[in-house]
C-alpha cells in the first residue's frame, strides 16, 4: 500500500471518528483528570469545567444552596436550547 492510499484511509477513519463525536445525543457528560491534577467535566459546553478536588467537594457540599438559588431566581435565568 502506498503513502497516498494510507493517507486516504487515515482521513476516512478520522472523518468517521469526527462524525461519531458530533452525533452524540445531548453530549454525554464525562470526567477526566487534567494534566495538572484537576477534575474536568466534559459535555456541559464548548470547553470543559476544571476544578481541583477540594473545589469540587466545596461545590458539592453546597448543592442544595445552588438548587435553592436557581429556584428563587428562575424567572431571571435563561436556559440553553
Amino acid at each position: 500500500m502506498d503513502n497516498a492510499e494510507q493517507l486516504k484511509q487515515e482521513l476516512e477513519k478520522l472523518k468517521e471518528e469526527n462524525a461519531a463525536l458530533k452525533s452524540r445525543s445531548n453530549r454525554e457528560l464525562s470526567l477526566k483528570v487534567s494534566e495538572k491534577g484537576g477534575v474536568s467535566v466534559y459535555g456541559l459546553g464548548r470547553f470543559p469545567v476544571t476544578l481541583y478536588k477540594e473545589q469540587w467537594l466545596r461545590l458539592l457540599d453546597m448543592s442544595e444552596d445552588i438548587r435553592k438559588f436557581i429556584r428563587e431566581n428562575d424567572a431571571k435565568l435563561k436556559t440553553r436550547a
